[in-house]
């Protein structure tokens, strides 16, 4: 089984870390837009226009399924991408909501959500978690992330100033932290820590594992998986942050 991992930059390898971790295909193809991200600032339009062309991307190989790693593109442009698509594509968004509500069913719990400002602005997971029943939500949105994990600095100052200009007026640490942007599980170690480990995270990677294994047929696991990387701009940029978060 092939797959294709879309994503405005390298978050998505958050994604790709953990199918690999769980064997589920024999190929994954990656594509980031590295030349346009982020995409968490731009308007609906620009988003899908963005999405549908991944989606003419992806036609010049054999795939069966097509995961889209992008929150911001999930919350936008997921029904236009399908109706474009001749195969199955996923977002982000759904497998996040079933993940919290499996990992933390109290629906009084206090969630916090992060995400790009467009993603946040979207309201997507607070209305996957109202639906369910969860009340206590808040959002933030914390754009500033994304250029900080593109730029790869995973810890330190910088890094951890971002987190304070965000958290600091928090008063506890929330029971539940959604990671709604999948650069954002290249920084969890710091997210958690900044939160001395109360919190539990929830993110893309291991959300969409959960909700692939939960819908689809992966009686055949694969040892060993083809990896194939792209980028609209500095590939090599990409294969090189691929190199280090996949350990390749």
């Amino acid at each position: 089984m092939r797959v294709g991992v879309f994503d405005s930059g390298v978050g998505g390898l958050s994604v790709v870390k953990s199918l690999l971790e769980h064997h589920l295909f024999e190929e994954i193809i990656y594509f980031g837009d590295t030349a346009r991200v982020p995409y968490g600032v731009k308007d609906q339009n620009t988003i899908i226009r963005y999405s549908l062309e991944a989606i003419e991307f992806f036609k010049n190989f054999e795939i069966d399924l097509l995961i889209t790693a992008c929150n911001t593109v999930s919350a936008y442009a997921l029904d236009e991408m399908r109706l474009q698509s001749d195969h199955d594509v996923i977002g982000v968004v759904d497998p996040g909501v079933l993940a919290l509500k499996n990992a933390i069913p109290d629906p009084d719990a206090n969630i916090l959500i992060l995400g790009t400002k467009a993603t946040v602005k979207s309201g997507a997971y607070t209305k996957g978690l109202n639906s369910l029943g969860y009340h206590n939500l808040s959002a933030i949105a914390t754009g500033l992330l994304v250029p900080i994990v593109e730029e790869g600095l995973y810890e330190g100052e910088v890094l951890q100033s971002t987190l304070h200009h965000y958290f600091g007026n928090l008063t506890k640490a929330p029971d539940a932290i959604i990671l709604g942007c999948t650069h954002f599980p290249l920084i969890a170690n710091a997210i958690e820590s900044y939160f001395e480990g109360k919190s539990t995270l929830i993110h893309s990677g291991e959300a969409i594992v959960e909700y692939l294994e939960a819908h689809y047929d992966f009686t055949k696991r694969f040892e060993k998986t083809e990896l194939k990387f792209f980028a609209s701009e500095n590939p090599e940029g990409l294969r090189r942050t691929a190199k280090e978060w996949l350990q390749l």
